[in-house]
């Protein structure tokens, strides 16, 4: 599967990525997703993992999306 190069740094070989992380690769406030998670039980389509009461997002998920979104893939 290809990943966005920026989502790979974050992702540092992970299969999942923190909340912060994932905001980040959206250009979102990580509380955004939090509200958006609490509203509908996902964020953008995505449904996170929860390890240790923290959410965890799936980074080929996140590399979906951001492919959809046009995101450069190199």
């Amino acid at each position: 599967m290809l990943i966005p190069q920026a989502l790979a740094t974050v992702a540092a070989g992970r299969d999942v990525i923190t909340t912060e992380e994932f905001a980040k690769a959206l250009l979102r406030r990580p509380q955004t997703i939090r509200k958006n998670y609490s509203r509908d039980g996902s964020c953008f389509g995505i449904r996170p993992i929860k390890v240790g009461g923290f959410l965890m997002w799936h980074v080929s998920d996140v590399a979906n999306l951001l492919i959809q979104r046009g995101a450069d893939v190199r």
